[in-house]
Protein backbone atom coordinates (compact mmCIF):
# COMPACT_ATOMS: atom_id res chain seq x y z
CA UNK A 1 0.00 0.00 0.00
CA UNK A 2 1.25 3.46 -0.91
CA UNK A 3 1.29 5.10 2.53
CA UNK A 4 1.99 8.48 0.94
CA UNK A 5 -1.32 8.49 -0.97
CA UNK A 6 -3.19 7.16 2.07
CA UNK A 7 -1.80 10.03 4.16
CA UNK A 8 -2.71 12.56 1.46
CA UNK A 9 -6.23 11.13 1.32
CA UNK A 10 -6.58 11.39 5.10
CA UNK A 11 -5.55 15.04 5.01
CA UNK A 12 -7.86 15.83 2.07
CA UNK A 13 -10.85 14.05 3.62
CA UNK A 14 -10.32 15.67 7.01
CA UNK A 15 -9.83 19.14 5.50
CA UNK A 16 -12.94 18.96 3.30
CA UNK A 17 -15.13 17.70 6.17
CA UNK A 18 -13.86 20.06 8.88
CA UNK A 19 -15.29 23.47 7.82
CA UNK A 20 -18.59 24.08 9.63
CA UNK A 21 -21.50 24.01 7.20
CA UNK A 22 -25.04 22.65 7.18
CA UNK A 23 -23.85 19.07 7.68
CA UNK A 24 -21.73 20.12 10.66
CA UNK A 25 -24.71 21.93 12.21
CA UNK A 26 -26.89 18.86 11.64
CA UNK A 27 -24.25 16.59 13.16
CA UNK A 28 -23.93 18.73 16.30
CA UNK A 29 -27.67 19.12 16.73
CA UNK A 30 -28.42 15.41 16.25
CA UNK A 31 -25.60 14.38 18.59
CA UNK A 32 -27.10 16.57 21.32
CA UNK A 33 -30.76 15.69 20.76
CA UNK A 34 -30.65 12.07 19.53
CA UNK A 35 -27.37 10.66 20.77
CA UNK A 36 -23.90 9.63 19.69
CA UNK A 37 -24.88 6.98 17.14
CA UNK A 38 -27.31 9.18 15.21
CA UNK A 39 -24.76 12.00 15.22
CA UNK A 40 -22.00 9.73 13.94
CA UNK A 41 -24.13 8.32 11.11
CA UNK A 42 -25.03 11.89 10.16
CA UNK A 43 -21.34 12.51 9.53
CA UNK A 44 -20.83 9.09 7.95
CA UNK A 45 -23.38 9.94 5.25
CA UNK A 46 -21.28 12.96 4.27
CA UNK A 47 -18.07 10.90 4.40
CA UNK A 48 -19.60 8.33 2.03
CA UNK A 49 -20.60 11.05 -0.44
CA UNK A 50 -17.08 12.52 -0.25
CA UNK A 51 -15.62 9.09 -1.02
CA UNK A 52 -18.06 8.61 -3.92
CA UNK A 53 -17.06 11.89 -5.54
CA UNK A 54 -13.41 11.11 -4.82
CA UNK A 55 -13.90 7.79 -6.61
CA UNK A 56 -15.46 9.49 -9.65
CA UNK A 57 -12.66 12.05 -9.85
CA UNK A 58 -9.80 9.67 -9.01
CA UNK A 59 -10.79 6.93 -11.43
CA UNK A 60 -11.17 9.30 -14.33
CA UNK A 61 -14.90 8.71 -14.79
CA UNK A 62 -15.13 11.82 -16.93
CA UNK A 63 -18.57 11.02 -18.37
CA UNK A 64 -20.11 10.96 -14.88
CA UNK A 65 -18.17 13.98 -13.62
CA UNK A 66 -19.07 15.99 -16.75
CA UNK A 67 -22.76 15.17 -16.28
CA UNK A 68 -22.59 16.23 -12.62
CA UNK A 69 -20.79 19.47 -13.46
CA UNK A 70 -23.24 20.26 -16.28
CA UNK A 71 -26.17 19.68 -13.92
CA UNK A 72 -24.75 21.73 -11.04
CA UNK A 73 -27.56 24.30 -11.24
CA UNK A 74 -30.17 21.58 -10.79
CA UNK A 75 -28.19 19.96 -8.00
CA UNK A 76 -27.83 23.28 -6.21
CA UNK A 77 -31.59 23.89 -6.55
CA UNK A 78 -32.42 20.48 -5.06
CA UNK A 79 -29.88 20.90 -2.30
CA UNK A 80 -31.07 24.42 -1.44
CA UNK A 81 -34.73 23.39 -1.29
CA UNK A 82 -33.91 20.33 0.81
CA UNK A 83 -31.91 22.48 3.25
CA UNK A 84 -34.83 24.88 3.63
CA UNK A 85 -37.22 21.99 4.25
CA UNK A 86 -34.85 20.34 6.71
CA UNK A 87 -34.18 23.59 8.55
CA UNK A 88 -37.89 24.37 8.91
CA UNK A 89 -38.59 20.84 10.16
CA UNK A 90 -35.82 21.08 12.76
CA UNK A 91 -36.85 24.56 13.93
CA UNK A 92 -40.40 23.37 14.60
CA UNK A 93 -39.47 20.02 16.12
CA UNK A 94 -40.14 19.43 19.79
CA UNK A 95 -37.24 17.87 21.75
CA UNK A 96 -39.61 15.48 23.51
CA UNK A 97 -40.55 13.80 20.25
CA UNK A 98 -38.88 10.40 20.02
CA UNK A 99 -38.96 7.96 17.14
CA UNK A 100 -40.28 4.49 17.92
CA UNK A 101 -37.73 3.09 15.49
CA UNK A 102 -34.10 3.85 16.48
CA UNK A 103 -32.74 2.21 13.34
CA UNK A 104 -35.04 4.46 11.31
CA UNK A 105 -33.41 7.53 12.86
CA UNK A 106 -29.96 6.22 11.95
CA UNK A 107 -30.96 5.49 8.34
CA UNK A 108 -32.59 8.92 8.01
CA UNK A 109 -29.53 10.63 9.51
CA UNK A 110 -27.21 8.84 7.07
CA UNK A 111 -29.40 9.31 3.98
CA UNK A 112 -30.13 13.01 4.56
CA UNK A 113 -26.47 14.08 4.80
CA UNK A 114 -25.46 11.80 1.93
CA UNK A 115 -28.06 13.58 -0.22
CA UNK A 116 -27.00 17.03 0.98
CA UNK A 117 -23.33 16.36 0.18
CA UNK A 118 -24.04 14.76 -3.20
CA UNK A 119 -26.19 17.72 -4.28
CA UNK A 120 -23.39 20.19 -3.48
CA UNK A 121 -21.65 20.79 -6.85
CA UNK A 122 -18.65 22.33 -5.08
CA UNK A 123 -17.76 18.87 -3.76
CA UNK A 124 -17.21 17.21 -7.14
CA UNK A 125 -15.42 20.29 -8.51
CA UNK A 126 -13.09 20.25 -5.50
CA UNK A 127 -12.19 16.61 -5.96
CA UNK A 128 -11.63 16.98 -9.69
CA UNK A 129 -9.20 19.84 -9.01
CA UNK A 130 -7.43 18.01 -6.16
CA UNK A 131 -7.01 14.73 -8.03
CA UNK A 132 -5.87 16.50 -11.20
CA UNK A 133 -3.32 18.41 -9.15
CA UNK A 134 -1.97 15.10 -7.82
CA UNK A 135 -1.73 13.71 -11.35
CA UNK A 136 -4.44 11.08 -10.85
CA UNK A 137 -7.39 10.19 -13.00
CA UNK A 138 -5.69 8.43 -15.91
CA UNK A 139 -6.03 4.71 -16.65
CA UNK A 140 -2.58 3.93 -15.24
CA UNK A 141 -3.03 4.93 -11.62
CA UNK A 142 -6.14 3.14 -10.35
CA UNK A 143 -4.21 1.63 -7.44
CA UNK A 144 -2.98 4.99 -6.18
CA UNK A 145 -6.41 6.52 -6.79
CA UNK A 146 -8.07 3.73 -4.81
CA UNK A 147 -5.73 4.26 -1.86
CA UNK A 148 -6.33 8.01 -2.00
CA UNK A 149 -10.13 7.53 -2.03
CA UNK A 150 -9.84 5.19 0.97
CA UNK A 151 -7.83 7.88 2.74
CA UNK A 152 -10.46 10.51 1.90
CA UNK A 153 -13.18 8.36 3.45
CA UNK A 154 -11.13 7.60 6.57
CA UNK A 155 -10.08 11.25 6.97
CA UNK A 156 -13.65 12.52 6.65
CA UNK A 157 -14.90 9.82 9.04
CA UNK A 158 -12.18 10.74 11.54
CA UNK A 159 -13.36 14.35 11.63
CA UNK A 160 -16.98 13.33 12.28
CA UNK A 161 -15.86 10.89 14.97
CA UNK A 162 -13.91 13.65 16.75
CA UNK A 163 -16.77 16.17 16.42
CA UNK A 164 -19.48 13.80 17.66
CA UNK A 165 -17.32 12.56 20.54
CA UNK A 166 -16.63 16.11 21.67
CA UNK A 167 -20.24 17.28 21.39
CA UNK A 168 -21.61 14.16 23.14
CA UNK A 169 -19.67 15.07 26.29
CA UNK A 170 -22.14 17.93 26.85
CA UNK A 171 -25.34 16.00 26.07
CA UNK A 172 -26.22 15.13 29.67
CA UNK A 173 -25.86 18.77 30.70
CA UNK A 174 -28.56 19.98 28.31
CA UNK A 175 -32.22 20.09 29.32
CA UNK A 176 -35.37 20.09 27.18
CA UNK A 177 -35.66 23.89 27.15
CA UNK A 178 -32.08 24.26 25.90
CA UNK A 179 -32.67 21.60 23.25
CA UNK A 180 -35.68 23.57 22.03
CA UNK A 181 -33.46 26.61 21.46
CA UNK A 182 -30.79 24.45 19.83
CA UNK A 183 -33.45 23.17 17.41
CA UNK A 184 -34.62 26.70 16.60
CA UNK A 185 -31.14 28.13 16.12
CA UNK A 186 -29.94 25.10 14.13
CA UNK A 187 -33.04 25.24 11.93
CA UNK A 188 -32.62 28.94 11.21
CA UNK A 189 -28.92 28.48 10.34
CA UNK A 190 -29.69 25.56 8.01
CA UNK A 191 -32.48 27.55 6.33
CA UNK A 192 -29.91 30.33 5.86
CA UNK A 193 -27.56 27.93 4.06
CA UNK A 194 -30.48 26.80 1.88
CA UNK A 195 -31.50 30.35 0.98
CA UNK A 196 -27.87 31.23 0.20
CA UNK A 197 -27.70 28.27 -2.19
CA UNK A 198 -30.94 29.34 -3.89
CA UNK A 199 -29.89 32.99 -4.13
CA UNK A 200 -26.58 31.96 -5.72
CA UNK A 201 -28.60 30.60 -8.66
CA UNK A 202 -29.65 34.16 -9.49
CA UNK A 203 -26.11 35.54 -9.58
Amino acid sequence: MNISFLAKGLIIGFSIAAPVGPVGILCIRRSLSQGYLVGFFTGLGAATADALYGFIAGFGLTIISNILVSQQMGLKLMGGLFLCYLGLKIALEKPTEQSANPSGKIINAYASTFFLTVTNPITILSFIAIFAGLGLGSKNDYWDAGILVLGVFLGSTLWWLILVSGVSLFRNQINTHTLQWINRISGIIIIGFGLAALLSLMI
